[in-house]
């Protein structure tokens, strides 16, 4: 059996190495061409050039580099083509991977299966159809896009979302760190203003006056801020403008795997959380920790985004349970003082949420086969 992969950054790396594991274990007899990272190589990938070159965000990030990309589209192609495999999957970085799937139907019959669908549920609910005239099979993250994914003769597969795999903190990893950041029995604040620039520059003086509030309330709070290693700088340099003293959880230097572990023991530490918009609210939720979420953007493009939203939040645990007890504070409504009483809020009843948490993990695949093992059955089947 022969597939061509492509990933276009670490998230699609990760996903498509779960995969590749999974087909192996069904199809020892296969072989992979593509593109990928350190996961998809770990499991026999010789990538066609580096992933790196595709990690790019941004229209002003990527018009520098429009030539070389369409270069590396039409390469990439050509090799599928040429490759002639089974199935083509291409994961996530759609600007990319429908680009390369356009070409290689345009000249062939080669198969094609996308990972991980468009979130037509929130915008732009048209893409399905689009999709549809270069895509034959989607693999789902969440129980409910099946079927607005399954269009013009295009299937859709859910499989599960990759959190529920994630290893978890052990009771004594999570006591190890709160008695090393001398957490006490005091309540403990996880703080994740975002893992870019322009996420934390936002967030940071909010998120710093929210805390205030909290801690006039409660005097032994203790705040954690876990940060990515590409913005540590940043992040120290705006706690320190802080009212209230925090501790920042810094990665660098450290391998992968302890630096998850650190991860994971913090946010299981975690009484509560205030974070940034994004798919943190699904870690946070693998770690049964409460949380607010917020998140601070130009007027404009909130104005432009809000009026072509479909749904009213954009919380995924608030759409996977079907619920709304996660507080979301987009926009202008992203203000110290409404997020800091839904902060005081959360540690006098987190109950809701920790209900909601329960049926979102449930829903997403928890307790039951590996997604990747799943999105392997998911593919085979459809050949």
């Amino acid at each position: 059996m022969r597939v061509f992969i492509i990933a276009g950054e670490p998230s699609g790396d990760k996903l498509g190495g779960a995969l590749m594991r999974g087909l192996r274990q069904l199809r020892p007899d296969v072989a992979f061409e593509g593109i990928g990272g350190a996961d998809m190589q770990e499991q026999g990938l010789q990538s066609l050039f580096p992933m790196e070159e595709l990690s790019v965000m941004g229209i002003a990030e990527i018009l520098p580099k429009y030539r070389s990309l369409m270069a590396r589209i039409n390469e990439t192609a050509a090799a599928v083509v040429r490759s002639k495999p089974d199935v083509l999957i291409t994961i996530d970085s759609p600007d990319f991977c429908l680009r390369v799937a356009r070409r290689v139907k345009s000249v062939s019959r080669i198969r094609t299966v996308h990972y991980v669908a468009p979130t037509v549920w929130a915008w732009r609910a048209g893409r399905a159809k689009k999709m549809a005239q270069v895509i034959d099979q989607v693999l789902a993250l969440f129980p409910f896009e099946p079927p607005l994914m399954s269009v013009d003769g295009m299937v859709c597969d859910f499989v599960g979302h990759p959190v529920v795999a994630e290893p978890r903190a052990t009771p004594e990893e999570v006591s190890a760190f709160r008695a090393a950041h001398e957490i006490g029995t005091g309540p403990m604040l996880l703080v994740l203003p975002g893992s870019r620039r322009g996420e934390v520059a936002r967030l940071a003086s909010v998120f710093g006056q929210s805390i205030a509030s909290l801690k006039a309330q409660h005097e032994d709070l203790k705040v954690v801020v876990p940060a990515a290693a590409p913005v540590v700088e940043l992040v120290r340099a705006e706690v320190s403008k802080w009212p209230v003293n925090a501790t920042v959880l810094d990665p660098r230097g450290m391998s992968l795997m302890d630096a998850g572990r650190l991860k994971r023991a913090a946010f299981q530490a975690g009484d509560i959380a205030l974070a940034a918009s994004g798919t943190v609210s699904l870690e946070l939720a693998a770690a049964r920790t409460p949380m607010v979420i917020a998140y601070k953007m130009n007027w404009l493009s909130f104005r432009l985004i809000k009026a072509m939203a479909l749904v009213d939040t954009v919380t995924l645990v608030n759409l996977v349970s079907d619920t709304r007890v996660v507080p979301d504070f987009l926009g202008p409504e992203c203000q110290p003082d409404r997020i800091a009483e839904a902060l005081l809020g959360l540690l006098r009843a987190p109950e809701a949420q920790l209900a909601a948490m329960e049926v979102t993990m449930q829903r997403l695949g928890e307790g039951g086969e590996d997604p990747g093992l799943r999105a392997a059955k998911a593919v085979l089947a459809r050949l």
